[in-house]
């Protein structure tokens, strides 16, 4: 942060405020405090009858050319429902039903929070997209493990096959030292 946006002031400090614990940019003219908060992430863990799931493979970057769950950032004014859904018709143009929050998974080191659904695939006509560059039912056995792009993605996969989708999971992701 150069400038104050409340004061147009460039005395801007790394300090920890008084009656805080964290060190936060705060202006030394007006006394703002600002504060920088995690990113959400939500996305879907969409599967069929059939023992499929979908996953998108990223055209973008990071991790571009590996497979994830159609997932991104939630957006201000929008629930973690909403934005998993919109997320999931942007990355694979699909919708799904019986949707059910299952992971909340925190990231820490990243500043990050993801939260994935599970919903039953209801249109078969997905496909890639300017975010995907293919969209494909895997069948259970046959899930590219080494071609995941996410820790987040391959831990709710995982949760997803040896548990069901009937309890919400909430774990902590830390790096593996």
């Amino acid at each position: 942060m150069n400038f104050c946006p409340v004061c147009s002031s460039a005395e801007i400090a790394k300090k920890i405020p008084e009656d805080d614990n964290r060190e936060r940019e705060v202006c030394n003219s007006c006394g703002e405090i600002f504060y920088s908060n995690p990113n959400i992430v939500t996305g879907v863990l969409a599967y069929t009858d059939n023992d499929e799931l979908i996953l998108c493979k990223r055209l973008i970057e990071p991790r571009h050319g590996y497979w994830t769950l159609p997932a991104g950032f939630l957006e201000n004014q929008e629930s973690i429902e909403e934005g998993a859904l919109r997320e999931t018709e942007e990355e694979a143009k699909l919708r799904v039903s019986d949707v059910k929050l299952f992971t909340i998974l925190s990231v820490p080191h990243i500043d990050q929070i993801y939260t994935f659904f599970t919903g039953k695939v209801v249109n078969y006509d997905f496909g890639p997209t300017p975010e995907s560059s293919e969209v494909k039912l895997f069948k259970y056995d046959d899930i590219p493990w080494e071609e995941l792009a996410f820790p987040t993605v391959i831990k709710t996969i995982k949760l997803f096959l040896e548990r069901g989708d009937d309890k919400i999971i909430n774990e902590v992701l830390r790096p593996k030292i």
